[in-house]
């Protein structure tokens, strides 16, 4: 018998024959916030992103404006149409999101329509995501209830960052150098 295999006969002797216990949680599930939009939109700006909060009627406009002169991949399921680039050769990555948190500034992909797959959405330099204030709760356990843990998910907080060992920040190591969001209201 390994030590593993001791340990592990040692602590089911001791709690053979106990009562199960239940253990309360009480953790919040939802928050109040009284401007939604606007705490998503500083949060998401302390993270170093670009960020606009746009009527939904200006929306186009400015993709088209944040897009000019970029060849961009543009997932399946995006409404958008205009010569786009493939992986390879893409400048950036235009996306819409399945969720976003206001109280941590996060964006979360599950990768389905509009929101590509994760090689789009980490390879290039640029990623634009477009939000839907509807899209937008206040904490992470609403996100939680929004998602299907079965899909792949990829969370977002900003630029793609990193510190060496002297404490300098390097941008874009495992993702986007460059974060735009665009809060549709």
């Amino acid at each position: 018998m390994s030590a593993r295999e001791e340990i592990l006969a040692r602590i089911g002797k001791a709690v053979s024959g106990a009562a199960d216990v239940e253990i309360p949680r009480h953790y919040r599930t939802a928050q109040q916030v009284e401007d939604i939009v606007g705490l998503f939109a500083e949060r998401v700006d302390d993270y170093r992103a670009i960020v606009h909060v746009l009527p939904a009627a200006e929306v186009p406009a400015k993709i088209d404006e944040a897009v000019a002169g970029r060849r961009m991949v543009v997932p399946d399921g995006f409404d958008r149409e205009g010569g786009w680039a493939d992986l390879d050769t893409a400048d950036g990555v235009i996306t819409s999101c399945a969720v976003a948190i206001a109280e941590t500034g996060t964006i979360v992909l599950d990768h389905g329509p509009g929101q590509g797959t994760r090689a789009q959405t980490l390879v290039p330099d640029y990623h634009l995501c477009v939000v839907r204030a509807d899209q937008i709760v206040a904490g992470v356990p609403e996100a939680i209830a929004r998602l299907d843990p079965a899909r792949p998910l990829t969370w977002i907080s900003g630029p793609s960052a990193t510190s060496d060992i002297e404490l300098n920040r390097v941008e874009g190591v495992h993702g986007p150098r460059t974060l735009e969001v665009i809060i549709s209201t």
